[in-house]
């Protein structure tokens, strides 16, 4: 085990998420149910799977496409959809 990777991705997650339209979901969906924990599980179970999904494709991606187009392709992808919400259009 990589623990300075570990903390690294944990960190770099942690302060990508704080605040984002996922965590408000969370906190609409616990405040709607009155449910925290059945909100929680869910909410974990998601990220978990999403985030393990992303990690595999990431191993396929590096394989075809070098990692500094994937990086190029990511940050252009995020900035596109920031301009797409900020228009409504998502």
């Amino acid at each position: 085990m990589d623990w300075k990777l570990i903390f690294t991705a944990f960190a770099t997650l942690l302060l990508a998420e704080l605040g984002d339209k996922t965590q408000l979901a969370v906190l609409t969906l616990t405040a709607k149910t009155g449910k925290p924990l059945s909100v929680f599980v869910g909410a974990a179970v998601a990220l978990v799977f999403i985030t393990l999904i992303a990690a595999f494709v990431g191993v396929v991606a590096t394989r075809v496409v070098p990692v500094d187009y994937l990086r190029k392709g990511a940050a252009s992808l995020f900035v596109l959809l920031g301009v797409l919400m900020f228009l409504g259009k998502i």
